[in-house]
Formats: structure tokens, C-alpha cells, sequence
């Protein structure tokens, strides 16, 4: 099963919005917000709300894509999110999301007992490639306790 499949199979929200995983590695998680009559505001194009699940969704699949093998040693937990809405976004939107923090460096600062952490820049787009807003999300690696 792919990150994208768990995801939308166990996040009741990314069911609930119709998000759709297109690409999901350790590199990039590209998703997509469809264009639904449902959660538009008022000016007809996706809720603010909306955007803001689907960006920091997309953040989400990459972390867990890029840190999947450490969950038997750390939780991934989002720490805050920044989101700017730069224009007016009509139809279906895109969130792609990329690492900002090489992976090995992480890693080694869990090896190092450290509680890492790391950002996630997400652009979102819609359908003729205008950025209508940007997100970055600041993770981190909580490690679990000793039993």
C-alpha cells in the first residue's frame, strides 16, 4: 500500500475533502483539492480551510514517506504552519510539497538522541499553474519513550 492509499484509507479529513494523492516519495507529495460546489467560499473558489488541509495534508505524505522507517522510534508531529494566500483560486488545486532539510541530517540527529526538526514548503496551484498560495509547515521527530 502506498503512503497516499494509507493516508487516504486512515485520515477521515482527506476522505471527507475528496483529496487525491498524485505523487508521493521522500522527495516530493503532490495532492490535489477537486473542485467541489460544497467547500467553496464566497467568491466561488475553494474555502480557505479547505486549502489549508490540502497543503498541510501534503506535507504530511512526504514526511511520512521520508521518515516512514523511523516511526518504530519517533512520531512525526507538525510543530506550526505559516500559510500566505498570494491569488484567487478557482477549479481544482494542487499542493506540491517538498523537504526542506536533507534526510540523512535528520536521521542522524534522532541517532544523536535529538528531537529534530525540519520544514516542509508546500506551493499550491491551480489548474493553469498560478501559485494561489504557499505553506510551510515546521515538523519534528518526537522520539518515544523507553519502555
Amino acid at each position: 500500500m502506498s503512503v497516499g492509499e494509507l493516508l487516504a484509507a486512515t485520515v477521515p479529513m482527506v476522505r471527507t475533502l475528496n483529496l487525491e494523492y498524485l505523487e508521493t516519495t521522500p522527495e516530493r507529495a503532490v495532492m490535489e483539492l477537486p473542485d467541489q460546489g460544497e467547500f467553496r467560499n464566497h467568491v466561488g473558489g475553494p474555502h480557505a480551510g479547505a486549502m489549508f488541509t490540502l497543503a498541510e495534508s501534503a506535507s504530511g505524505a512526504i514526511v511520512l514517506a521520508a521518515f516512514g522507517d523511523q516511526l518504530t522510534r519517533a512520531v512525526p508531529l507538525a510543530v506550526n504552519a505559516e500559510i500566505a494566500y498570494k491569488k484567487l483560486a478557482l477549479g481544482r488545486v494542487r499542493a506540491t510539497a517538498t523537504l526542506g532539510r536533507p534526510i540523512a541530517d535528520v536521521v542522524a540527529e534522532l541517532d544523536e538522541g535529538k528531537r529534530p526538526e525540519f520544514p516542509v514548503t508546500v506551493s499550491l496551484q491551480r489548474e493553469d499553474g498560478a501559485v494561489t498560495g504557499e505553506m510551510t509547515v515546521l515538523w519534528t521527530l518526537r522520539p518515544n519513550n523507553p519502555s
